[in-house]
């Protein structure tokens, strides 16, 4: 009877299918509220739930959602850079510098000497010790929600994540050609290259251009609307040309256009879109690809790493928050905040995990291992619960006081 029930749901049409994901981000996120958990947590859950693993509803990688998810993750960095206060970002500048500093050097560290104590090679421990590096704002709805976007300590949170995910993602620049054929100085140079040339035509071309369209076109709530979209996605493509990924472009996109468009009616109905639509079934998504059988089979066949990698970046992270904490003179629910909201290991180092466990070098062994990659997943569900939880908390004790 169940294997007819659970044969039922894998034939469900792609409008059911839509039906069910409308109805989860119709209940779940209230369901979370009452039982004062991050919206995330449930999306993630039913994700796991309607995942492949479970009830397969959905398949793996299901074309449809994959393209909303892809749209909600880079609508998520493009609010991020778009909710920045351009002033305080500015004054704050060097404040991000010195958090991301310390919230990328701490992991990197903490993960090198993991992959060295489990008898990786240097290069695989450098590319495990990238991977714990980087975070994803999971946590920004949240402080959105709660309207902390122009508190410091936010400020400074996310603009050091763009520290984080390019210097994580050079590291992975780094490490492929290494391990498959060898440093390359001329490689390495023209990354650097491409990068100094990709972030100031993004910042200063695209907002030209911009203004200099809605001038000539009119800023009318429509062309408003679809400009947005457009420039975000170009400045994704345009990361996604020179190897970086995408998120890092739709950031710089939202920083971009950031004060010309920060009141528009247009990108408060983006904002409507993105949260009720597209940013959920990033989420859900997300649940998607976790195997609890694979889960569960890496906790108990590869224990000691697991525990290694996941509390070694949780430490990691909540003390580089808590550094800097203690030397920008922030509260302790300012520097636990911060610690929630740089926690997340999602986005990017998946993308980069994947990669990684790809590239093989002349005798076809892998950069990374199957542990590590499971590993990878298990460390995603830990920290992408963990990260709104405590962003959920502490952000509302700043809220209340």
């Amino acid at each position: 009877m169940f294997d007819t029930f659970l044969k039922t749901l894998t034939s469900l049409p792609t409008l059911t299918r839509f039906a069910i994901a409308l109805a989860v981000f119709l209940f779940v996120p209230r369901l979370c509220q009452r039982i004062r958990l991050p919206s995330a947590v449930g999306l993630l859950t039913a994700g796991v739930l309607l995942g492949p693993s479970v009830l397969a509803v959905t398949p793996r990688n299901p074309p449809v959602a994959a393209f909303f998810s892809e749209i909600g993750k880079l609508l998520l960095m493009f609010f991020a850079g778009l909710e920045i206060d351009v002033a305080q970002f500015t004054r704050t500048r060097g404040r991000s510098m010195i958090f991301g500093t310390l919230t990328f050097s701490l992991p990197l560290l903490v993960g090198i000497g993991i992959g060295r104590g489990f008898g990786y090679h240097w290069v695989a421990a450098v590319l495990i010790g990238s991977l714990l590096a980087s975070h994803t704002l999971l946590g920004f709805p949240i402080v959105q929600r709660l309207r902390l976007t122009d508190n410091e300590a936010v400020t400074v949170t996310v603009g050091a994540t763009v520290f984080t995910d390019l210097g994580a993602l050079l590291i992975l620049a780094i490490c492929l050609p290494v391990w498959s054929a060898g440093f390359s100085l001329r490689t390495f140079s023209l990354q650097l290259i491409e990068l100094a040339v990709y972030v100031p035509v993004v910042l200063f071309g695209l907002s030209t251009l911009a203004r200099r369209f809605l001038r000539r076109r009119g800023d009318s709530k429509e062309n408003q609307f679809f400009l947005i979209l457009l420039i975000m996605i170009v400045a994704a493509e345009g990361a996604e040309l020179i190897h970086l990924e995408s998120i890092i472009g739709a950031f710089l996109a939202g920083l971009a256009v950031n004060r010309s468009i920060k009141r528009s009616e247009a990108k408060q109905e983006l904002e409507f879109l993105g949260n009720t639509l597209f940013i959920p079934m990033f989420f859900l998504t997300i649940g998607f690809l976790i195997d609890l059988h694979v889960f569960a089979n890496t906790i108990l066949s590869h224990f000691g790493l697991c525990v290694a990698v996941v509390g070694g970046v949780i430490c990691a992270k909540i003390l580089a928050a808590l550094a800097a904490q203690e030397l920008f003179g922030y509260s302790t629910a300012e520097g636990l905040l911060m610690g929630g909201l740089s926690l997340p290991q999602v986005a990017a180092t998946l993308a980069a995990a994947l990669v990684a466990f790809e590239t093989r070098n002349a005798e076809g062994v892998r950069l990374i291992d199957e542990p590590v990659l499971n590993t990878v997943i298990v460390l995603m569900v830990v920290t992408s619960v963990l990260g709104p939880v405590l962003t959920e908390r502490f952000g509302q004790q700043l809220a209340q006081a």
